[in-house]
């Protein structure tokens, strides 16, 4: 490997051991979380090794709390240091090698060679082939997908010339297999690889906006029946799949990639599924709701898990905060990466009238989850992204773009904090994958999520020994 081959490779482990510097985590830790061998990412890490998917590199990124800038710098720095581990040597280096400096190895060089002509002066003959032939080459990765290079061993050096380039053009003919295969599979951002044709049945109105070129191409998943959606689930009014398992999919009408490919279909809709719950509350016990009754008409306090139930029976809207779990996952092993999260706000009215009622008498707990927060009285509303903590320990903050499929889904958790208004907004979620982008509504089931402020209202609390409501004290 040259000079600036090592140098890209260095580069690219120096700024992991940068990352991994920042969290109190050991190599075994974070290898658990990312799913793979301590001993690959200890390799990694010291520059002795490189993935051939960044899709690692990028979990591990998230788990150190890497900012947007420095995950485009460690995906620059990764795909020199791939390049680099793919580079092969130059011949003239090669063969300057093999010959030395001066002369003082040349009977050596010829005793190797076997007295061929040609041999001492490492240009012409066989003994510079074998130079050649034996010059490292980026080749299949190890069985936890690194790149390995290196010259060849004493015992090869020692087989005729023409046998160990018929090894190298296997070899390289193996990796370039390898590596056709490993890229067909993989989906990252950025992904020049074009999926389905885009004329094949679109998603559902609302539900999101595709893009795709047009060239077809065959899936290796089976499709869905054309248009239907998950068992048990009827079609959302906008078109938005609502607290689904999995969106509708349809086959598409474009031929197959290949001959030896099965006829197969493009996707009509986004390749993720997600569920929204808007009955959670803070630290599982603090939640206010407004409702339009007196104390004597609303009922106790519901278990966390029944508060949908409770909430629905007493029309009651949720009081200065709604807190939203948005659980995403991809449909298929295939990467889905989640671009961008927005808010929309439909309606502004005056606060509702009637009571706060308290859903506990004060709680608390060490953990708080990393979540987005958004301020409903904004004009232009944002979801900022906020880290946790964990009785001391940081929790990073989720930040988007962010990488999810079949295998590794994500819950979102939104806050949204009113004081002024009765506010009507539901939020919008951009996804990429395989050439293909499109937005989701996440929304309350087809209708906008709604927050109402609770300044200048009565606010009561219940009293279990005297199992009424009671005028909150002070």
């Amino acid at each position: 490997m040259t000079v600036s081959a090592q140098d890209d490779v260095a580069r690219f482990a120096a700024l992991l051991r940068e990352l991994k510097g920042r969290t109190d985590r050991s190599y075994g830790s974070l290898a658990r979380r990312l799913g793979m061998n301590t001993s690959t990412l200890h390799r990694y890490c010291a520059g002795e090794a490189v993935p051939v998917d960044f899709a690692p590199v990028e979990r591990f990124a998230a788990l150190c709390g890497a900012s947007g800038e420095e995950r485009l710098e460690l995906h620059r720095r990764w795909l020199r240091a791939v390049a680099a581990r793919r580079r092969p040597r130059p011949a003239a280096t090669a063969g300057a090698a093999a010959s030395g400096p001066g002369g003082e190895d040349a009977p050596a060089r010829e005793r190797a060679s076997g007295g061929a002509p040609g041999a001492a002066d490492g240009v012409d003959g066989p003994a510079a082939e074998r130079a050649t032939a034996g010059e490292p080459f980026a080749g299949c990765g190890s069985s936890d997908g690194d790149v390995v290079s290196g010259p060849l061993d004493e015992a090869a050096r020692g087989r005729p010339w023409y046998r160990r380039r018929e090894r190298v053009a296997v070899a390289l003919a193996a990796a370039g297999a390898l590596l056709a295969t490993v890229g067909s599979l993989s989906a990252l951002p950025g992904d020049d690889r074009r999926p389905s044709a885009g004329g094949g049945p679109s998603a559902a109105p609302g539900a999101s906006v595709t893009t795709g070129p047009a060239t077809p191409r065959a899936r290796a998943s089976s499709p869905a029946p054309s248009g239907s959606a998950a068992p048990g689930e009827s079609p959302a009014p906008t078109g938005t799949p609502r607290r689904s398992s999995a969106p509708a999919t349809g086959p598409a009408a474009g031929p197959a990639a290949g001959p030896a490919a099965p006829a197969d279909s493009a996707p009509a809709g986004p390749p993720l599924a997600w569920t929204a719950d808007s009955q959670v509350w803070a630290y599982g016990c603090g939640h206010d709701y407004v409702v339009a009754k007196p104390p004597g008409q609303v009922p106790p306090p519901p278990a966390p898990q029944d508060a949908g139930t409770w909430a629905a029976t007493q029309s009651a809207v949720h009081g200065g905060e709604t807190i939203v779990e948005l659980s995403v996952q991809g449909t298929s092993d295939t990467a889905v990466v989640l671009t961008a999260l927005r808010v929309r706000v439909v309606g502004r009215t005056a606060p509702a009238p009637g009571n706060a009622y308290a859903m506990d008498q004060g709680c608390g707990g060490a953990l708080t989850p990393r979540h987005f927060a958004v301020d409903l009285d904004k004009d232009r509303p944002l979801a900022r992204a906020v880290a946790g903590n964990d009785a001391g320990t940081p929790i990073p903050a989720v930040r988007l773009p962010y990488r999810v499929s079949a295998a590794d889904p994500e819950v979102l958790r939104v806050t949204a904090r009113t004081g002024t208004c009765d506010c009507r907004w539901y939020l919008e979620l951009d996804w990429s994958s395989r050439g293909r982008t499109g937005t989701v509504r996440v929304d309350d089931r087809g209708r906008p999520f709604r927050t109402s402020g609770i300044e200048g209202l009565p606010r009561y609390t219940y009293d279990t020994s005297a199992r009424r409501w009671a005028p909150q004290a002070g």
